[in-house]
């Protein structure tokens, strides 16, 4: 049961080195498109609230031209202003209908983005609404032979919203819009607390997964002392439950995550991110499961349960705990599943993540800093080239693509820390891909193993520097990505340099790097064997 946990949460990690900050971009700059004096705008999403009958109705999204005015930032500063159609509907001549100020709504097609603008300028138009022929929304540029000084906004918007505001005017029914492009906050709140869910989750595993070890440690030591030399082999040969990683399957992990990577882009559809929920549940409620169980069994009047067992098919021995908690796991991923697109799921979703990745970082270790080493800078590697590099490629970023969930019709997939942006005027959430959290927990997790073997003190010891080198590598990221306006940034890219660095330089300073990078642990002494010249005097 544990290898075939162990297969799923290597396959889990795979699914889940996703981008961190997806909260979705407002300000999108392309260096393909032209720009010149009077046509350099960055193309930006615009908030368009509509009125009907003066009544308050529907909110759109447009996205704004290369070319024209920059809008308003402030809902309360922008103009309420009536909407009227263009005649002819592609605005490609002089209007039929004289404007006064009125926003003029057209089609798209039979001439240029910057002549529509101009004919609607002449015409009196305040701002001119394009109306695509499709559902997606385009970036309005401009030619080279065009007349670029135009003093009124344009701005388009998908084939769905203008459609509907041309049946209401058709209708002869008063359409009022408001234009405006809010910017988002420096910092949200939800940063800081996923911040404190990625280093808390990472905590918490770290010191299960060091308990765990000092107890087999201890162990080990009186089996040292009492038992022969038969007994210890037997009892070598046994299963531990843990998987240490080695150096070849360090590489191969990225090699994987690669291809799996490249699966999700190109097979993202709605059925495949139902299989990957399906996937996610049952790593969650495995992960629910084990949290849970050694929660309880920490309580004296559960201990009992969880020491008594039962053979269950194809399970083997499990625990009373185990199946009277399992029904409650199982149904809360379940749940989940069927309500995930409800606003508040994100905190189902984050549960069973947390439980999840605290599993992991119980079974999955890091044996030694070699090992971490490789693992950590092939993963470095990976995430720069599936968020950047695949972009000369593919012509989007990889990564950031399979992150948002694109093409399935889902807002991204599960493997996903989320919190939704409080203060953002644009929504959205702030996630993080749970190998963002993994894989650096991994060399955490052994710092304070190793900690604990050496009996070093937290000030003494490597794990109090390797927690504050990932948090403030997670800390960097979010400025990075506040910086970038929002741009999707790769987590490991700031991290992997800030823990490697520390552990590195921390370990050649103290004279423990060779013991780090091989062993991992320290030497115990073997006291049966100490014991042998003592029997030979006699």
């Amino acid at each position: 049961m544990e290898i075939n946990r162990s297969v799923l949460t290597v396959v889990l990690i795979v699914v889940s080195s996703a981008g961190l900050g997806l909260a979705g971009d407002i300000v999108h700059q392309d260096d393909v498109a032209p720009k010149r004096p009077g046509c350099a705008n960055n193309f930006v999403l615009v908030k368009v609230p509509t009125w009907i009958n003066g009544l308050e109705d529907n909110e759109y999204v447009g996205v704004g031209a290369r070319f024209g005015p920059t809008l308003e930032s402030k809902e309360k500063h922008a103009n309420h202003t009536r909407l009227a159609l263009a005649d002819p509907p592609d605005c490609c001549s002089k209007p039929r209908n004289q404007l006064t100020g009125e926003v003029i709504l057209v089609h798209r097609g039979n001439c240029s983005f910057t002549m529509k603008a101009n004919v609607a300028e002449e015409a009196g138009a305040s701002a001119i609404l394009i109306i695509n022929n499709q559902t997606e929304l385009f970036k309005m540029v401009c030619e080279s032979d065009a007349d670029v000084d135009i003093k009124i906004p344009a701005l388009m918007l998908p084939q769905d919203a203008g459609s509907r505001l041309e049946k209401y005017i058709s209708n002869n029914t008063m359409v009022s819009v408001a234009l405006y492009s809010p910017k988002r906050p420096a910092v949200d709140i939800a940063e800081v607390f996923l911040w404190l869910m990625a280093v808390g989750t990472i905590l918490c595993a770290s010191y299960w997964s060091a308990w765990t070890a000092r107890e087999v440690a201890i162990e080990q030591d009186k089996l040292l002392k009492d038992a022969s030399e038969e007994i210890l082999e037997v009892r070598g040969a046994g299963s531990s439950g843990f998987v240490d990683i080695n150096t070849m399957s360090a590489i191969l992990f990225v090699v994987a995550a690669s291809c799996f990577l490249v699966m999700l882009y190109k097979l993202m559809s709605f059925w495949f991110v139902e299989v990957l929920v399906v996937l996610f549940c049952i790593g969650g409620v495995e992960g629910l499961q084990t949290c849970l169980v050694t929660l309880l069994s920490c309580f004296r009047c559960f201990q009992r349960f969880a020491e008594s067992f039962i053979k269950v098919p194809f399970f083997g021995a499990v625990s009373h705990l185990t199946l009277a908690v399992c029904p409650f796991c199982i149904t809360f991923a379940v749940v989940w599943a069927v309500y995930r697109r409800i606003s508040f799921a994100w905190i189902g979703q984050d549960i069973l993540g947390i439980a999840l990745i605290i599993t992991v970082l119980q079974i999955v270790r890091v044996p030694n800093l070699k090992v971490g080493t490789v693992l950590l800078g092939c993963a470095f590697l990976y995430d720069i080239f599936w968020v950047f590099v695949s972009k000369w490629w593919f012509h989007e970023s990889v990564m950031i693509v399979v992150a948002r969930g694109d093409k399935s019709g889902e807002d991204g997939i599960p493997m996903l820390l989320k919190i939704p942006r409080i203060y953002d005027p644009w929504g959205g959430y702030s996630v993080i891909g749970f190998g963002d959290i993994i894989l650096p927990g991994l060399l955490v997790a052994f710092s304070l193993r190793y900690d604990w073997l050496t009996k070093k003190t937290l000030r003494a010891g490597y794990f109090i520097w390797a927690m504050t080198a990932y948090g403030l590598g997670l800390l960097v990221t979010y400025v990075a990505l506040n910086l970038m306006d929002g741009h999707g940034q790769p987590a490991l890219l700031y991290i992997v340099p800030f823990i490697l660095g520390t552990f590195i330089t921390l370990g050649k300073k103290r004279g423990d790097l060779k013991t780090l990078w091989t062993r991992g642990e320290p030497e115990r002494p073997c006291p049966h064997v100490q014991l042998q010249p003592l029997e030979h005097r006699e």
